[in-house]
């Protein structure tokens, strides 16, 4: 099994980091903030492997799900020109 990808973003009008990108078929989460959507992924993920990708467990019975998170946050900063 390969590994997974999960990008995040962050979304100023509501607050939260949302998934904005995947390979995890049916994934979607939200959190105020990153430590908070890692935890949601590491439930999450697992749970629909075993539910939406059967080919992956009639092959192997995998004890890891191995993912990569990345989260991007756009932010603008004043620069002091005096």
């Amino acid at each position: 099994m390969g590994n997974f990808s999960v990008t995040c973003e962050w979304d100023d009008e509501a607050g939260v980091y949302y998934v904005a990108e995947s390979n995890v078929p049916g994934l979607s989460a939200e959190s105020e903030t990153v430590e908070g959507i890692h935890a949601i992924l590491q439930d999450r993920i697992p749970e629909l492997v075993r539910l939406n990708m059967p080919e992956l467990m009639a092959h192997e019975a995998p004890s890891r799900v191995p993912f990569d998170l990345y989260t991007r946050r756009h932010q603008d900063l004043m620069l002091d020109c005096a």
